[in-house]
């Protein structure tokens, strides 16, 4: 798995994720409705929810809007439904992408239009899903002044079915099966780590490494569009950067 997170830690290094704010906002709010929808209004018995609720949280989305979107799903049907589309960039880098959308019509029209102009096609579903593995992914917040003491950690988090860590210079990035995420966030919770970002992800089996630039720029440009639209919850791929890639895009 290391490795398939590079692009990912360069943007948050940026600070791009900052810059989208209101995009993250109106994504959080669809996925707090669904959640409710899906699971009930109360955070402790909804896991999807308590989730939800923290990555808003950590995206400093203010109270009243948290509290707003769980009522619109009591209240009402939540108007979305969930579909995922599949499909690659050039140079056969694999993408899956996850929708909430009340426009099925718009949303696959939006999509294919991303993919024309980024000279990728959408493909067929189960394209190529079978290329990720569902994973619980946390990043954990290291302490400069207390830092952890690896093995000691590894075994702590193996009793809440960690499957392999990455230890970074600020953050560590935990990852678990997906049927283990809960029982990881309740660990977590209890060794009193602080917690950036948790969610289930995709997690490319094999990567596709891209040594031109310029490809590898239009890839990125394709897969920030993507993420750019209001239907899109998350995007994954596959696509690998060298450390020669890296540096040019800097």
């Amino acid at each position: 798995m290391a490795g398939h997170n590079k692009w990912s830690q360069i943007k948050r290094k940026k600070g791009a994720l900052d810059a989208k704010r209101s995009k993250i906002f109106t994504k959080l709010i669809k996925e707090i409705t669904v959640s409710v929808k899906t699971g009930g209004p109360d955070p402790d018995a909804n896991p999807r929810l308590r989730l939800a609720i923290q990555q808003s949280k950590a995206a400093n989305m203010p109270k009243d809007n948290i509290e707003r979107a769980i009522s619109k799903g009591e209240g009402t049907d939540g108007g979305y439904s969930e579909v995922t589309y599949e499909g690659y960039a050039v140079n056969g880098v694999a993408v899956f992408i996850e929708c909430l959308t009340d426009n099925i019509n718009r949303t696959v029209q939006n999509l294919r239009t991303i993919f024309n102009k980024g000279n990728g096609s959408l493909g067929v579903n189960g394209s190529v899903e079978f290329l990720f593995d569902r994973k619980g992914v946390f990043s954990v917040k290291q302490d400069p002044e207390h830092p952890v003491q690896e093995e000691e950690l590894m075994l702590e988090l193996a009793d809440g079915g960690a499957e392999e860590l990455e230890f970074e210079e600020d953050y560590i990035t935990v990852y678990c099966a997906m049927e283990d995420f809960g029982a990881m966030q309740k660990k977590i919770e209890e060794l009193n780590l602080e917690v950036e970002n948790a969610e289930l992800q995709r997690i490319p089996q094999t990567m596709v490494t891209v040594d031109d630039p310029e490809a590898v720029r239009q890839i990125l440009r394709l897969l920030d569009a993507l993420e750019d639209d209001d239907d899109v919850q998350k995007v994954y791929h596959n696509l690998e950067l060298s450390e020669e890639v890296l540096a040019e895009l800097e």
